[in-house]
Formats: C-alpha cells, sequence, structure tokens
C-alpha cells in the first residue's frame, strides 16, 4: 500500500487487488448481498482505495482495517440508497373533467395563493417561488442569488410557515 500511496505502483495494487478482491467479496456477500452486487461493490471499494491511497496512513491502521473500513461504508451507502422509500404512483382519483364548481374553486384557491405569496417579504418569495415554480434545486438558488445554502433552507422554511398560516382556512 505504501507503493501506491508514495508512486501510484501499479503492480503493488494488483497484488493488492488479487489479494483483497476475494475477501472483500465473500465479507459483503455474508452480509446478505448478491453476488452481482458484491463484486460491484468491491470494484467501487477498490477503486476508491486507488484514488484515496494518499490518506493511508500505515501507523493509524494497518491496510487491512484501512480497506475494510472503506467496504463497510460502501455497503451502508449501498443499503441506505436502497431503503429509501419510492414514492407510490399517483393515481387519478376522477378521470373525468372537473365541473364549474371544481373549477371555480380552483381559480379560488390560486388567487388567496397569489394574495398570500405578495404578503411574503421578497427575500422570502423570490426564493419559494424559484424553488417550486422555477423547480430549482436549494443548492441552484443558493449559487444562482449568493447567498449561503443554509439562509435559502431558513427562507424556505419560514416563507412556507407564513404561507401556511396564511392559507389555514383554505381547506
Amino acid at each position: 500500500m505504501i507503493a501506491v500511496r508514495d508512486r501510484q505502483d501499479r503492480k503493488a495494487f494488483a497484488k493488492l487487488v488479487d489479494y483483497f478482491a476475494p475477501r472483500l467479496k465473500g465479507f459483503i456477500m455474508r452480509s446478505g448481498t448478491s453476488t452481482a452486487h458484491a463484486e460491484e461493490i468491491v470494484q467501487d471499494v477498490l477503486l476508491t482505495a486507488w484514488r484515496k491511497a494518499s490518506l493511508f496512513d500505515p501507523h493509524r491502521a494497518q491496510v487491512s482495517a484501512w480497506i475494510y473500513q472503506i467496504a463497510r461504508n460502501r455497503q451502508i451507502d449501498v443499503v441506505r440508497k436502497e431503503s429509501r422509500p419510492v414514492p407510490e404512483i399517483l393515481i387519478e382519483v376522477s378521470p373525468t373533467e372537473p365541473d364549474a364548481p371544481q373549477i371555480l374553486a380552483m381559480d379560488q384557491e390560486t388567487e388567496q395563493l397569489k394574495h398570500a405569496l405578495a404578503r411574503l417579504n421578497e427575500n422570502q418569495r423570490e426564493i419559494i417561488e424559484k424553488a417550486y415554480l422555477g423547480e430549482l434545486t436549494h443548492q441552484e438558488i443558493s449559487s444562482q442569488i449568493g447567498q449561503p445554502l443554509g439562509t435559502i433552507k431558513s427562507r424556505i422554511r419560514l416563507g412556507l410557515e407564513r404561507l401556511r398560516h396564511e392559507l389555514k382556512g383554505l381547506r
């Protein structure tokens, strides 16, 4: 690992791969991961070990401990990614055209929302419009207007709370 870290030695890395790949695969598969998935994780772990070799410190950990820690972290990432809830498919309740009272109610709600948005302070309104009407991420908004990400998130949260209060009687 020292040769990989200091000289990007490909032969030394090939030896590490030959030694650790089957062991990592077994380690990962023992947790119930499929063979194909385990092979992907092993490949990712070894690629990370190559890319982050400069971070290896033999005084802090042995090579095996360092590589197995990378594998464990990658496996946790994969499990978290897989266990994220997937939104259910939205089922259209009424396939028919909305009738006149529904159209009128939607128009009234739209007007109330416009008025509630107009009552927000300018900073909150601008950010909420960019986030929900412009469909920008918080990071994109932060970059676009030159404000810290935390400020963007706070303004959105406070603006939405105020909108909720303003529109409380709507539904």
